[in-house]
């Protein structure tokens, strides 16, 4: 039963995340905060538009999605793919949302906004506050109208999805059945017959590969590729370069050291904030300018903040912004952190009014030159060679590309060497040629448009450097007939030495339907050994596994039997024994553990067949 087992983040913190968490299961993030900022319609479905910074942002949702599946390696994702898949998705996005207001499954105004009302990040004293409410729109770049929309189309859509995948039924009896056919438990016999024997002689003529060829197309469809000449170079292969270490040297690393631990200090800022929503700028400024003067004539930054600053989220902290970041309120606030050095800054106007700022670093006691002089020797000893190696790459690189030649590597570096490989693809595990960063330039749109020309250096994910040059590139398709004749002539001798191995044993498989197991393998001296018992997707060959799994249970004492080609060899397959489970196998958490899947399999099932649908009666272009 095991099988059975298996944001919003900002100056103002966590906002409507409760409220937006199921919808974003179907639009993403990118969904609520697009706003008004359309820059071209990707598709029109009916009157809804669907614009191409919605189709970009759902694109790069999935491309992450599909980058963690293959560790990162851009190489292998078909990008194309993917941005229909996202197209196709927000299409049927949009017709759902359009049924849902066409069957009026929606919020009104007033239930939207006390919904919003009740978020706590927009409450001060336990109070919804207007103006963090006002903050928050600004910095999503919607409007409250927006706002209100998003979330009545996306609570409409989140009810109408939940509907039909909530609410599929289940047969109790398709659930016991596939309960069954996972945990139904067949006792196997095998036995191997090789095929060498009966291949020889086997003759293929150039009329049946032509034959096969031509009725199997889908067969020999294959990936792109390329033949591609490469040599590496190696830090090792480098001649050694001088890496002593001088005292200049090591000052000179210390006094970096030092001077990147006071630039990384933590740095802890207070200000008080001047808004310009409900004042013109300028008397914004007047204001900000009477507080400075104010604070300059002894009143204390803390009783500033808390008679004049109107920023709530740092107001109650005596203006502290809670993790200050560089570049969050922009280059002049930033600037003014810089020159504060403890004193108070006079007021800088930012996008969000006027601020006057105080910012203390932190102290800082770097260790002493003695303490780091090891490890900066080290540092200063590895940077030296590393130095070496680039300078060595970058010469080697220059060679290479102008005279459009590997070789003039290895006549540089005798350890060197040229290599080809033929036919590589981008599931080519070849050490070299499997890093990403060489199949991206294996692949690229130059060389599928006739470049052959050698590469610049591409620096491996190991520390080596390679040069690559194609020579010859095959698009995807279907492999031409020339270059299949052997894989077809090896699959047909196989295939005619199959046939030829199970008329041999053809009187023998005719007795096991017919006599007793003990009786047709004393008649016939055919070696069977004792597989196992197995239950479906536990470690058995799938050719082997699927004729296992469909030869029909056999009465008592015999044995049901099929054979399975493989190359080189067939596989006798006996089914000896077949155990059902019971009715009650499955525990109570266990059955309904197995219904929800099902019924979660069911349901997409038939929102998928709803959303065909509905797309059958839309107007998309």
């Amino acid at each position: 039963m095991e099988s059975f087992r298996k944001l919003i983040k900002g100056w103002l913190g966590k906002v409507l995340l409760v409220l937006f968490l199921t919808p974003l299961a179907l639009v993403g993030i990118e969904g609520y905060f697009s706003g008004g900022n359309k820059d071209g319609i990707a598709k029109t479905v009916n009157d809804l538009e669907i614009s191409n910074t919605e189709l970009e942002n759902q694109t790069k949702n999935y491309k992450d999605q599909f980058l963690q599946m293959v560790q990162g390696d851009e190489s292998l994702l078909n990008q194309s793919y993917i941005e229909k898949f996202a197209l196709d998705g927000l299409i049927d996005r949009a017709l759902l949302i359009q049924q849902a207001e066409k069957l009026g499954i929606t919020l009104s105004d007033t239930q939207i906004e006390q919904m919003i009302a009740q978020q706590p990040s927009l409450q001060l004293n336990g109070k919804f506050d207007q103006k963090t409410y006002e903050n928050y729109l600004r910095s999503v770049g919607m409007t409250n109208q927006s706002l209100i929309n998003n979330i009545r189309q996306d609570h409409g859509l989140n009810m109408l999805v939940s509907a039909i995948t909530n609410n599929s039924l289940v047969n109790p009896l398709d659930v016991q059945q596939i309960s069954n056919l996972q945990s139904e438990q067949r006792s196997l016999f095998l036995s191997s017959i090789k095929l060498d024997d009966y291949k020889k002689g086997v003759k293929v003529s150039n009329q049946e590969i032509a034959d096969y060829y031509n009725k199997h197309p889908n067969q020999f469809k294959q990936s792109a590729t390329v033949d591609v000449d490469y040599v590496v170079v190696t830090p090792e292969m480098a001649v050694k370069a001088n890496t002593d270490v001088t005292e200049a040297d090591l000052k000179q690393a210390y006094d970096q050291f030092v001077a990147k631990q006071q630039k990384e200090a933590k740095v802890d800022v207070k200000h008080i904030l001047i808004l310009t929503e409900n004042r013109t700028a300028a008397a914004a400024e007047k204001l900000a300018n009477e507080v400075y003067a104010k604070i300059q004539q002894g009143l204390s930054f803390a009783d500033a903040v808390a008679q004049y600053s109107e920023d709530p989220g740092s107001k109650s902290a005596a203006g502290v912004v809670d993790g200050y970041a560089a570049g969050v309120f922009g280059d002049t606030f930033d600037q003014a952190v810089i020159a504060s050095k403890g004193a108070v800054s006079k007021p800088v106007k930012t996008e969000f009014g006027y601020h006057i700022i105080q910012a203390n670093t932190a102290a800082t006691a770097a260790p002493s030159f003695e303490a780091e002089k090891a490890r900066l020797t080290a540092e200063v000893r590895q940077s030296k060679a590393a130095n070496a190696y680039a300078d060595l790459v970058n010469g080697l690189n220059e060679l290479v590309v102008d005279s459009d030649a590997l070789d003039v590597v290895t006549q540089e570096i005798k350890s060197a060497q040229v290599k080809s490989l033929k036919d590589v693809s981008l599931a080519t595990q070849d050490p070299v040629l499997a890093d990403p960063a060489v199949k991206v330039k294996l692949f690229n749109e130059d060389v599928k448009n006739g470049d052959r020309n050698a590469s610049s250096n591409i620096q491996l994910a190991n520390g080596h450097t390679v040069w690559i040059k194609v020579r010859d590139y095959t698009a995807a398709g279907v492999q031409p007939l020339e270059k299949a004749t052997e894989r077809v002539k090896a699959k047909l001798i196989n295939q005619k030495a199959y046939e030829a191995a199970k008329a041999k044993v053809s009187t023998m498989l005719a007795d096991f339907k017919t006599m007793p197991s003990q009786q047709v393998l004393a008649k016939h001296n055919q070696n069977f050994e004792n597989a196992g018992v197995f239950t479906r997707s536990k470690g058995l060959k799938r050719e082997i596994e699927r004729t296992a799994f469909s030869l029909v249970p056999p009465k008592a004492g015999m044995w049901s039997v099929g054979t399975v080609a493989l190359p080189n060899e067939m596989v006798i397959v006996a089914i000896a024994d077949v155990v059902k489970p019971s009715v009650d196998s499955l525990s109570a958490e266990e059955n309904q553990q197995l219904t929800r899947l099902y019924q979660d399999y069911r349901g997409k099932e038939l929102l998928k067949d709803y959303t065909e649908y509905l797309k059958s009666k839309a107007k998309i272009k």
